[in-house]
């Protein structure tokens, strides 16, 4: 971001001893969820089936978003099919989850905000469920032993408001209205105000996402375009991310877009889609995307999915950009820096995704620096310039000196010190380990762990493995003293 499963019915014939009584047993328990599908009583007793079943968790524990992401289970695939009408705003979905229960279930919890849920299957049974807040809680009709992948499909609608709060730099994100249909930029916690989750990045998953809008318009997604289809007055685009992807970086936005798409010189498949209200020669997306991408696989390790591209949208109230995985997304804030600055974040950030919130300087430090990196490239100025003008043009006793970015709180996630200390301590990293040793980390840290997650103290270890060198003190002088730090001594 920049600113400006179900128990074998085997099992349960030797349970309860005879094939009449478990289809009689079987036909009870669809009954009752179908006749109670709004409803459970949260201590309703299970049944002890190779250990004692319990309550997912409703959130995994970031203290930065404690009702966010959840226990119990491991998310592995997303199927959503969501249709768009921008006259009313109005969203009908389906969402199927495949996952895995990494606990024996009772029930288990989903994120999704302001939607209006219609039903509620898992494994092809009705299920009970009750809503709270922002939080769906499900109960199967057959609890689900540990290690069962099992589907929970959800069907829901309403209308997707944006959200605010001093967050994305006081901007209005999420799902965002525009003109001719709907921009969306989900970080850090506004995907499951459109599609049922869990809403973290610890939780990565593969993706089908079905897009239908009215005839006319064109629907962005992640990954792959496997295909569109016109059915009467609507279009639908069928996309597909086969990487893991966390729920902040799903995209779904629609409107009238120019599409170009090609490949780049390193031959990586590139999908630009620009609004075509925008003024014309401003910036070249698709040139710079390309390059940049083909720049950065040099750099970083070979580029981690299967597409690039970028969604050039007409969207003023938006006051940032983002690195949606394979597409990033930008608005008012567009620019070359900003270019660049998104699709470094498709290693960091996509890619490697954090473990926990506290740690997003691994995402907006690295993405900032490399826009001190392209500046190198460019031959405009290099790196250690960039970040002299970071490092002097704020005084000792600006607050920004006071943000410790290794743990920024919630409401300062995003502030400038994040972006500009996170980038550089970075540069400091590198001036003292040397090009060889800082070049030879960054591609070890992003194939090390690609497609995975990161946090603060596996870089630091990595970095110290590279370098041979006990690096601690540089870590916390720059990440976390409080007060401007001195210079280091030639």
């Amino acid at each position: 971001m920049r600113p400006a499963g179900l128990i074998r019915p085997a099992r349960l014939i030797r349970a309860v001893g005879g094939r009449r009584r478990t289809i009689r047993l079987l036909a009870l328990a669809v009954a009752v969820a179908a006749t109670a599908v709004t409803a459970f009583a949260p201590d309703d007793a299970a049944p002890d089936l190779h250990g004692v079943p319990t309550a997912g968790a409703p959130g995994i524990g970031d203290p930065y978003f404690p009702g966010l992401g959840n226990g119990g289970f491991d998310v592995r695939h997303y199927d959503l099919d969501v249709e768009y009408a921008p006259a009313s705003g109005r969203l009908d979905g389906r969402t199927t989850i495949t996952a895995r229960a990494v606990q024996s279930l009772y029930s288990f919890h989903l994120d999704l905000q302001q939607l209006a849920v219609k039903s509620v299957e898992v494994d092809g049974l009705p299920a009970a469920f009750t809503r709270s807040g922002d939080d769906l809680r499900v109960r199967p009709a057959v609890p689900l032993e540990k290690g069962r992948t099992f589907t929970t499909t959800v069907v829901y609608g309403g209308i997707p408001q944006a959200m605010s709060g001093p967050i994305v730099f006081g901007s209005k994100y999420g799902w965002m209205k525009t003109k001719d249909g709907v921009f969306v930029a989900c970080e850090p916690n506004a995907a499951s105000t459109w599609f049922p989750s869990s809403d973290h990045p610890s939780d990565k998953a593969t993706y089908d996402i079905r897009i239908r809008a009215p005839k006319g318009l064109t629907a962005v997604s992640n990954g792959r375009l496997l295909a569109t289809q016109d059915r009467g007055g609507t279009t639908v685009s069928h996309w597909r991310e086969t990487r893991p992807m966390a729920t902040y970086a799903v995209t779904a936005t629609i409107g009238r877009f120019d599409v170009r798409r090609g490949t780049t010189p390193g031959g990586i498949p590139i999908y630009v889609a620009t609004d075509p209200a925008l003024p014309k020669g401003k910036l070249d997306f698709y040139g710079i995307t390309a390059e940049a991408t083909d720049y950065w696989a040099a750099l970083f390790g070979p580029y981690p999915f299967e597409e690039t591209g970028a969604v050039v949208d007409d969207m003023p109230q938006a006051e940032f950009s983002l690195e949606a995985q394979s597409k990033p997304v930008y608005s008012a804030v567009r620019d070359e820096s900003t270019v660049v600055h998104e699709l470094a974040h498709q290693w960091f950030g996509d890619s490697l995704s954090i473990e926990r919130w506290k740690d997003i300087w691994l995402n907006e430090g690295f993405a900032t620096y490399a826009e001190w990196l392209w500046a190198e490239h460019k031959q405009h100025k290099s790196a250690h310039q960039s970040f002299l003008e970071a490092y002097n043009q704020r005084k000792a006793d600006d607050p920004f000196w006071k943000v410790d970015i290794a743990d920024p709180q919630r409401d300062t996630l995003f502030s400038r010190a994040v972006y500009f200390r996170g980038a550089m301590t970075l540069q400091m990293l590198r001036e003292r380990i040397g090009d060889r040793a800082f070049f030879r980390l960054l591609p070890r840290w992003t194939k090390l762990h690609r497609g995975g997650n990161v946090r603060t103290s596996q870089f630091i270890g990595l970095a110290e493995a590279v370098s041979h060198q006990d690096l601690g003190d540089l870590f916390g002088t720059w990440l976390s003293q409080p007060g401007k730090p001195a210079l280091p001594k030639k």
